[in-house]
Formats: structure tokens, C-alpha cells, sequence
């Protein structure tokens, strides 16, 4: 059996991943820490370009967001760093940037991270 360790993670030495929202048709970039196998508890970095706003959605998880720095804007307002937001888990909610500054956040789950987006409503014929 092995010795436990910590886990060390130097954000600034790290790449950004870009990652490509095929439903919103835009990216927004992480920064991967760390992915429970056991529990599924995922914790990141994520930046959210200026103007992305992750659309209409909900996650099969809990999640929170500790802003870094610029402004997160949500469905229930909008939060400047140093703000620690929890996101209980099935809520219907929408968060990004501000259209002038990106934002980025360390974001945590309870368990394994999945996001379902809201379909957009057929347009009337």
C-alpha cells in the first residue's frame, strides 16, 4: 500500500484547455485540478471569455464558484471577486461574463459534473 500524498496543482504553470460548447457555438477554457474517482468531485479553474454567457441550464450536481477575478453574472445578479456562490443541484440557472471583462472562477462539484442545456423553442411556422 502506498504512502498517502498531497496532490499539488501550480495554476500559473498550467494551460488554459479550451473547451467548445457545441450548443452555445462558443468556447470557454480550464483548468482541470482534480477529478474524485471515487466520489466524482471535480475542481477547476474556469474563465469565461467577455460576453460568454453559459445559457439556460441545469447540472445533475451541486456546484459552486469562488470568484477570482472580474465580475460573474448570474440569473440572480451579478458578483465581483471574493464571492463564493453554491448552485444546489437540478436549479434552473445561467452564468458568464460581463459583456466588457472576462471572468474566472474556481468552480467545485458534490459529484460527477454533467450540464444539460435547455432546448430553444421551435420558431412558429
Amino acid at each position: 500500500m502506498s504512502t498517502p500524498h498531497i496532490q499539488v496543482f501550480d495554476a500559473n504553470a498550467m494551460p488554459w484547455e479550451e473547451r467548445f460548447v457545441p450548443q452555445l457555438g462558443k468556447a470557454l477554457f480550464a483548468k482541470r485540478f482534480l477529478e474524485d474517482p471515487d466520489t466524482g468531485v471535480t475542481v477547476r479553474m474556469v474563465r469565461y471569455p467577455a460576453g460568454f454567457m453559459n445559457a439556460w441550464h441545469t447540472h445533475p450536481c451541486a456546484h459552486g464558484m469562488f470568484v477570482l477575478d472580474g465580475t460573474l453574472v448570474t440569473h440572480e445578479g451579478s458578483f465581483p471577486p471574493g464571492t463564493f456562490l453554491w448552485f444546489a443541484e437540478g436549479m434552473r440557472m445561467e452564468h458568464g461574463a460581463t459583456q466588457t471583462a472576462d471572468v474566472t472562477v474556481l468552480f467545485i462539484t458534490n459529484k460527477p459534473f454533467e450540464i444539460w442545456y435547455e432546448q430553444p423553442a421551435p420558431a412558429a411556422s
